[in-house]
């Protein structure tokens, strides 16, 4: 028996004495919760999600995309990325101006090739003004979860505005929950009792985020 029948009988069991005239789940759940909170323009919705990108200690550049190839190129030269990962359906032009060597994201990669690679350039499914949270879900040009998890510095440009909610429950209508969803707030972090913060425990400990109009 496969792990999957296993948990399916399970839930069959404890569902055993539910009449089958039961209430759906879609319909007993009240969803009448406030969908954003306060009225904002799109150019304060924007202003918004930078704020909180920055509270979350991540780091907000704004550009056009003409400069865009060349602030890409001067973040990983900072940073002194030799090695770069590159999703296989990054658009060619974020990168043409950068020097480094590409590493593509391959299955075959294992866990040590990718912990030699300094940066990763992607790009997101949707922004989130509210929480200042970037959600990742596994297309062409953010690639699968893991090359965002473990090189040291992420790179993500998120176009605006049309990537940029107010809200979780707007983020979640555009989301497919069959996607390999990663929800990114800040550089990956956490803290001990005593609250002393530790940066890069589970994931970049620098995000770098790029608001590019579109």
């Amino acid at each position: 028996m496969s792990a999957r029948e296993r948990i399916l009988g399970r839930v069959r069991r404890a569902l055993a004495d539910v009449p089958r005239d039961d209430t759906p789940y879609e319909r007993a759940v009240v969803r009448d919760y406030l969908r954003e909170h306060g009225e904002r323009t799109v150019e304060q919705t924007v202003d918004l999600l930078a704020e909180n990108l920055a509270d979350y200690r991540a780091v907000v550049h704004r550009t056009d995309f003409d400069e865009l190839p060349y602030l890409v190129m001067r973040l990983l030269a900072e940073r002194g990325s030799q090695y770069v990962l590159v999703p296989p359906g990054l658009p060619p032009e974020w990168m043409s101006a950068a020097d480094p060597t590409r590493i593509h994201d391959r299955a075959v990669s294992t866990p040590q090739e990718l912990d030699r690679v300094e940066s990763v350039v992607t790009g997101c499914a949707v922004a989130i003004a509210e929480t200042g949270t970037i959600v990742l879900d596994g297309s062409p040009d953010q690639g699968r979860r893991r090359i965002t998890l473990v090189p040291d510095h992420h790179i993500c440009v998120v176009r605006v505005p049309e990537q940029v909610v107010s809200s979780v429950p707007q983020a979640l209508e555009r989301l497919d929950p069959a996607r390999p969803l990663t929800w990114i707030s800040g550089p990956s972090a956490t803290s001990d009792i005593e609250l002393d913060r530790v940066e890069g425990v589970h994931g970049p400990r620098t995000l770098e985020v790029v608001l590019l109009p579109s």
